[in-house]
């Protein structure tokens, strides 16, 4: 796989991606071509990235620089019909199943881009393998991250209950760390003056959101980063009841207490994600 991104060379844009491989898991391409239901991330992945194309610019990017990527896409449809490529706002991923094929569009996308007073990113352009159990080579980049997705070979278990290694999607670490650093910025700990059910109210939201978003494929990912949650409300436990301060492990086996008993407080419970004392 190739992904590519390009910028202004005075205006500071990030543009493009590109694909090398026969063809991503399964996972993978559902995500990447939006073919999911309504209910599923990548249907609004695909109707975001519509819509920033031809509609509205996304957050904070600033219209110039969106209406440049349009003319990129009608010249990759013209130019290369075989390779498909997605595109969010000014970042692309374009599919090519030889690497030889992938070093030609790199190739031929520069020069395009030179020509309208852009470059390519040095770092940030690379071609990436899509490696799995029918492809088995090694290269020096067989990952990459897309819409808070990173996209690598990971094990997984196919209907017969048998295990393979598969090029699929999961939650970034950078996205994961984002959640991480959205997780202290609540201060749990210090909201003793709220009960579990105020808490559920104000943050339940955009945790059902998290998941929605980043549980849809390898929704295993996120557990470690859900259980940094468990462990802040046990320290709110700890914190808002007598008989639970000083006692971080009595604290974390009530929160356990609280997650059987009533799941729906926070949905990471409910996909079954339970506290572990």
């Amino acid at each position: 796989m190739l992904k590519t991104y390009t910028r202004w060379s005075e205006r500071c844009l990030t543009l493009a991606k590109v694909i090398w491989g026969a063809r991503c898991g399964k996972s993978a391409r559902r995500v990447l071509l939006g073919e999911t239901r309504s209910s599923g991330h990548a249907y609004s992945v695909r109707r975001q990235r519509e819509s920033a194309s031809w509609r509205e610019a996304p957050h904070r990017l600033p219209p110039a620089r969106l209406v440049s990527t349009i003319p990129l896409d009608r010249w990759l449809a013209t130019n290369y019909p075989q390779v498909p490529f997605e595109r969010y706002a000014d970042d692309v991923i374009a599919h090519c199943r030889t690497e030889r094929e992938a070093q030609e569009v790199r190739k031929a996308i520069a020069e395009r881009l030179q020509t309208c007073g852009l470059e390519l990113h040095p770092e940030k352009t690379k071609i990436v393998y899509c490696k799995d159990d029918l492809r088995k080579r090694k290269y020096p980049n067989e990952k990459f991250d897309f819409l808070g997705y990173t996209f690598q070979p990971r094990r997984s278990k196919n209907h017969k209950g048998k295990f393979f290694i598969n090029f699929s999607p999961a939650v970034s670490n950078k996205a994961a760390k984002a959640i991480r650093d959205t997780f202290r910025s609540w201060r749990l700990p210090q909201r003793s003056d709220k009960a579990i059910e105020d808490l559920s109210r104000m943050f339940n939201p955009i945790i059902r959101g998290w998941l929605q978003y980043y549980g849809r494929y390898y929704r295993s990912a996120l557990y470690p980063t859900m259980r940094e949650l468990d462990r802040d409300l046990a320290f709110w436990a700890k914190r808002k009841y007598k008989k639970l301060r000083g006692h971080l492990r009595r604290a974390t086996h009530w929160i356990a207490h609280i997650s059987r008993r009533s799941p729906v407080l926070f949905a990471h419970w409910q996909m079954g994600c339970r506290v572990t004392p």
